[in-house]
């Protein structure tokens, strides 16, 4: 395939998914932006400005905007999945209805599908088929950075290295530069566990706590990463790299970061249905949680952080309490990797 003028739908118009459309469109391919929501993408038609999730930044003229799969699925050469991961499965069921022929898919989604466990590609299989050409496009990427073309690197990961090549020639830019990856299920675990770290640093930047407290949720974060990812076949290098290590502390750090404001607002008193209500966005890292939790209990994996997140979110447990139970566990030592 031409690498330099490709067809390319961009399914979800939320912030990560405008913002690649406008790096794709940037390099020159023929770009469609697909939204669930009519009056929303008329806004977005009229206005060429999303105003809720990439505010202050134009779209330009030559994408095409529509809420109409039809108009933005014709004769695609990629699809990119900028879809939340528990909405995923609802948009690849209609999907089925296309010919899609040797598209191939990029997932951008950070999470794990509730009750089924799966992550993004899992989904994709068993919607369309294992046959579908899939890859993962993953790393540390706070879309308003992007979209302001500071430098960023991400991974382009799949199983089949001539796919990840492609993958990573149609984004590579001078300021967006892609790394191909030959381990997808890791770079989905990281993407999708690191959400779960980043509430825990919230809710440690709500508390006032300082550096220190925050080094150790980022390390031990990434220990109880590598612990389940390696359990489910992961290559433990790659929790090392630019979908692991790099995108934890992105997430962990940056102001921008939606599941570490969840963590804030948490420890700052306020209800998780109050905050979710007043977010336009969504943090994944809420309902990965429990998806963590549960295959950490099905693999017998010590999640001590995961745990006492869960704890808070959806048991009403003090912030406070939830830190002294990590702190007071019983002593033991650090684990080599």
């Amino acid at each position: 395939m031409d690498q330099n003028n490709k067809k390319i739908a961009v399914l979800g118009d939320g912030g990560w998914g405008t913002t690649l459309a406008i790096l794709l469109s940037g390099k020159g391919h023929q770009v469609r932006l697909w939204g669930a929501f009519d009056d929303y993408v008329k806004y977005l038609q009229k206005k060429r400005e999303n105003k809720k999730f990439l505010p202050s930044v134009t779209i330009p003229e030559g994408i095409l905007i529509s809420s109409q799969l039809n108009e933005v699925l014709d004769s695609v050469d990629m699809i990119v999945m900028a879809v939340p991961t528990q909405y995923s499965r609802k948009v690849l069921e209609k999907l089925k209805d296309f010919e899609l022929k040797d598209a191939i898919i990029v997932t951008v989604a950070k999470g794990i599908e509730n009750k089924t466990l799966l992550k993004p590609t899992e989904i994709i299989a068993e919607v369309l088929g294992p046959d579908k050409k899939t890859a993962v496009l993953s790393g540390p990427s706070i879309a308003v950075e992007v979209a302001r073309e500071m430098p960023a690197a991400v991974v382009a990961s799949c199983t089949d290295h001539n796919v990840a090549e492609q993958v990573q020639a149609v984004f590579n830019t001078e300021r967006f530069r892609v790394y191909t990856n030959n381990d997808p299920l890791g770079v989905e675990l990281a993407g999708a566990l690191k959400n779960i770290i980043a509430i825990a640093c919230g809710i440690s930047d709500g508390l006032g706590f300082g550096a220190n407290t925050k080094a150790a949720l980022l390390n031990r974060g990434l220990a109880e990463i590598k612990r389940l990812s390696v359990i489910l076949g992961a290559d433990p290098q790659t929790l090392n790299g630019l979908a692991g290590m790099g995108d934890l502390i992105t997430t962990c750090i940056s102001a921008y970061g939606r599941n570490r404001y969840v963590g804030q607002e948490l420890a700052q008193g306020k209800k998780l249905t109050q905050i979710l209500n007043e977010m336009d966005m969504v943090a994944e890292g809420v309902r990965t949680a429990e998806s963590a939790l549960e295959l950490a209990k099905n693999h017998k994996v010590d999640m001590p952080i995961t745990e006492q997140v869960c704890a808070v979110l959806f048991e009403d447990k003090n912030p406070l309490e939830a830190v002294k139970d990590l702190m007071l566990r019983a002593p033991k030592p650090e684990e080599k990797w």
